[in-house]
């Protein structure tokens, strides 16, 4: 494979705390915030452990048998219980595996595992923590594939009564026929089967959302030994208990702290990745009855102790600590806290995130310096445009570098007809652009010095000359375009793969769309890319 490496300024929406935690230097004010630098390495070698190693590995065993986990996964796990590190990362619980990032994500912790244990000698082993108490169901109840001509988003339709968590939402009969859509968009390819065996029902039981894609991130990283786990159950929040109890009993320091931070993210010209408010708090409650997740909320009391709010009822902080010991996965963080009840279970060594999640970081570290007295080292992902060879091939006739490509396809358009203008066509348009902005500079000069008023409208009418000499270029372009319709045909092509509906590739194409295509053996593929750890945006030629 052919890879490029372009800085990641040639995304669009890219925050400016991502850009500079990527340029992080001695001298970044964002180093305070994070655990280690991006790419010095420095997480390498640092020791952390979990006193409840056995415990641990019992669950992830068990569910690894559930997901159907192959050897190297279970390998991995024996490894954590004789106290091996983890490099994490993780995923909503996405249909059918979600965008291309989920599997950019876990090629990268498998990547920065092998790392670590080639540097230290101390075995790393890749999970993927699967977030699965989320409970916005929309957001995972679609996954998109590219047809010659457009994007197609396939939706199941997932329905539930209430707002609970998604990883236990059973899909319907109905959900039949939105595999046999994917099939058919994957071409009925050797994956195709690996969704029917991952989502179809056993029996007269059809798995879970978290239970199906456990299966298929099984699937797809069995040969890298990649450990998959859901920490919903009880079980699990019972081996964080100490973490959710520190957010209940000391949710006004923490708070606090979050509020600090967020105000001295803005003093430093950064947004708050993730607002905080006074009362608010970093836990939901699952309904006894209902099964509803809801926020709680702190209702502060002068001269009592504090009192909480979830959904229309009033608990206690000792209910809520009742609630903890006996039915602990009644709990769960919210985005900021989850970071850290994650490395109270496992003994992460590094995180991998994308940008959203490391911009997050920079707040959650006052929650991990208070509860586990340490920062967990966030690292990027790979980030990547996987390009085709047909459209490759295009590309590279058309002289179409990936920043250009970041663009609609009339604009792109736009550009191939003016670059196939004639030579004199383009030397005439530009020495007349070039002349009138010499002689309107020079006349609104002079007029602006007889007169303020004539020199605004000299200005204006300077505005609408340039306008009009655009628009003569758009339409000596759009007729080279008709005489060449071939060049709107590559424009719409390019665009259409590698910024689909103005959104980048990995965020909106399957992963599985790419594995139809290009079978399991892109995986260790994409390890390999992720090892190089371009501090940018890798194109990759497949």
């Amino acid at each position: 494979m052919n890879v490029e490496c372009f800085p990641v300024t040639v995304l669009p929406h890219v925050s400016q705390i991502y850009r500079d935690y990527l340029a992080m230097d001695e001298g970044a004010t964002v180093r305070r915030w994070y655990g280690a630098e991006a790419f010095a390495g420095k997480w390498i070698g640092k020791g952390v452990s979990v006193g409840h190693a056995d415990a641990l590995a019992d669950l992830l065993e068990r569910q690894a048998s559930e997901f159907g986990a192959g050897d190297a996964a279970k390998a991995n796990i024996a490894k954590l219980r004789a106290g091996a590190r983890a490099v994490v990362t993780g995923q909503q619980v996405v249909l059918f595996g979600g965008p291309l990032l989920t599997i950019l994500k876990a090629a990268t912790a498998v990547a920065r595992a092998k790392d670590a244990t080639r540097a230290t000698g101390v075995e790393h082993v890749p999970v993927f923590w699967m977030a699965t108490e989320d409970h916005d169901l929309e957001e995972v109840d679609q996954v998109s594939m590219l047809t010659k001509t457009s994007v197609e988003t396939l939706r199941a339709g997932l329905k539930v009564a209430h707002a609970v968590p998604v990883g236990g939402v059973v899909p319907g009969a109905s959900f039949d026929a939105v595999l046999e859509q994917a099939s058919e968009l994957l071409e009925n390819a050797p994956v195709s089967d690996w969704l029917r065996e991952c989502y179809e029902p056993v029996g007269e039981a059809r798995p879970t959302l978290a239970m199906a894609f456990g299966r298929l991130i099984a699937k797809i990283f069995a040969e890298q030994g990649l450990v998959v786990m859901d920490a919903a159950s009880r079980e699990f929040h019972a081996l964080g208990a100490g973490t959710l109890r520190y957010a209940i009993e000391h949710a006004a320091e923490l708070q606090d702290a979050l509020i600090a931070r967020s105000a001295e993210l803005v003093g430093a010209g950064y947004h708050a990745q993730v607002l905080v408010a006074e009362g608010g708090s970093m836990l939901f409650l699952l309904d006894e009855t209902t099964g509803d997740r809801v926020a709680l909320r702190r209702i502060v009391a002068e001269g009592k102790d504090s009192q909480w709010k979830a959904g229309g009822r009033v608990y206690s902080t000792a209910e809520l600590l009742k609630i903890l010991e006996t039915q602990p996965e009644r709990l769960s963080p919210n985005a900021l806290l989850r970071p850290v009840f994650q490395d109270t279970l496992l003994p992460t060594a590094a995180y991998i995130g994308g940008p959203a999640e490391i911009a997050y970081f920079a707040q959650s570290a006052v929650l991990y310096e208070a509860i586990l007295g340490r920062i967990t080292p966030v690292l990027p992902r790979l980030s990547a445009t996987l390009l085709e060879p047909a459209i490759a091939t295009v590309m590279d006739k058309d002289e179409v570098q990936l920043p250009d490509a970041m663009t609609t396809a009339e604009a792109l358009a736009q550009r191939l007809g003016a670059r196939a203008m004639p030579i004199e066509g383009k030397r005439k348009l530009a020495a007349v652009g070039n002349a009138v902005e010499v002689e309107l500079a020079v006349l609104t000069e002079y007029l602006a010095g007889m007169d303020e008023s004539l020199g605004r409208a000299a200005k204006v009418s300077g505005s609408k000359m340039r306008y009009q000499m655009n628009r003569l270029r758009r339409m000596a372009a759009t007729f080279e375009l008709q005489k060449e319709a071939s060049l709107l045909k590559h424009a719409q092509a390019i665009t259409l793969n590698v910024f689909p509906g103005g959104h980048p590739q990995e965020r909106v194409v399957a992963g599985v769309w790419f594995m139809a295509r290009y079978g399991d053996g892109l995986v260790e593929k994409l390890v390999g890319v992720a090892g190089n750890q371009c501090p940018g945006h890798v194109v990759v030629r497949l």
